[in-house]
C-alpha cells in the first residue's frame, strides 16, 4: 500500500489541479499517471447542474462507445425458451424464463445486465426487490427492455454503457482501459460527453456539465473540458 501511494503521488505531481486539460491531453496524461500493474480502467466522473430532486431534471439513458469499455459483461437475458438459441448466439450469458427466474430468486447474480422484452417484464415484478437495490431491474430508459432482445445483447457486448444521475447529481462511467490507444480514448470519451448533452434534462437551464474528471482506477483525477 506504501509502495501505491508513492506512485500515486508521483504521478500526481504531473497534474496541474489548476487546470482544466483538452481531452486529448488528458488522455496523455492517463497513461503516464496509470499507477496499476493490471491494465486499468479508464473512468469519467460528471459534476452536474441537474438537480435529481426534481423529476424534470432526472437522467438515465444508455449510449453505445464506439471502441467499447474493454470489459465484456455477462449479460442474462429473460425471455421465452425458443428466443434462448438466438439470444445465447448474440452474446448472452445465461438466457431462458424459468431458470433465470430461479437463479434470480436464490440469489444467484452471476450477470451484470439483464434483458427482456415488454410482454415479460410483468413476470418480474415477484423479484423487483431482490434486482432493484443491484441495479439490475430492467427498464426501457437503461435499454435492457426491447421488443429485439438479440439486438440489444449485441449492443450491450459491442460497449453499450448505461448513464445515470446520481442522488448527488453526478454521473460515472467507464470510458476505456489504460491500455487503449489515445485516439480511441479521446473518442470514447467526447461520444459520451456528447450523449450526457443530448440527453439534457428540459429542467436544467443553461450548461448541464458543472465538471468532468478523467481518471484510471487508484489513479489521480484529471479535470477535462466538457
Amino acid at each position: 500500500m506504501a509502495t501505491h501511494w508513492k506512485k500515486y503521488n508521483e504521478s500526481k505531481k504531473l497534474i496541474d489541479s489548476t487546470k482544466i486539460y483538452a481531452i486529448a491531453d488528458a488522455v496523455e496524461l492517463i497513461k503516464k499517471t496509470n499507477t496499476t500493474k493490471f491494465d486499468a480502467t479508464v473512468e469519467i466522473a460528471v459534476n452536474t447542474f441537474a438537480n435529481p430532486k426534481f423529476n424534470d431534471q432526472m437522467m438515465r439513458g444508455t449510449t453505445i462507445l464506439p471502441h467499447g469499455t474493454g470489459k465484456s459483461k455477462k449479460i442474462a437475458v429473460f425471455c421465452d425458451e425458443d428466443k434462448v438459441a438466438e439470444v445465447k448466439k448474440a452474446g448472452a450469458y445465461i438466457a431462458g424464463k424459468d431458470s433465470v427466474l430461479a437463479d434470480i430468486k436464490a440469489g444467484k447474480f452471476n450477470f451484470e445486465v439483464l434483458i427482456t422484452t415488454p410482454e415479460l417484464i410483468r413476470d418480474l415484478a415477484v423479484v423487483a426487490k431482490q434486482l432493484g437495490p443491484k441495479g439490475l431491474m430492467p427498464s426501457p430508459k437503461s435499454g435492457t427492455v426491447v421488443a429485439n432482445i438479440a439486438q440489444a445483447v449485441e449492443e450491450f457486448k459491442k460497449g453499450k454503457v448505461e448513464f445515470k444521475l446520481d442522488k448527488t447529481g453526478n454521473i460515472h462511467s467507464a470510458v476505456g482501459k489504460a491500455s487503449f490507444d489515445a485516439r480511441k480514448l479521446e473518442e470514447n470519451v467526447a461520444s459520451f460527453l456528447k450523449a450526457l448533452e443530448e440527453n439534457k434534462p428540459v429542467g436544467v437551464k443553461g450548461k448541464l456539465v458543472k465538471k468532468a474528471v478523467l481518471s484510471t482506477t487508484m489513479g489521480p483525477g484529471i479535470q477535462i473540458e466538457a
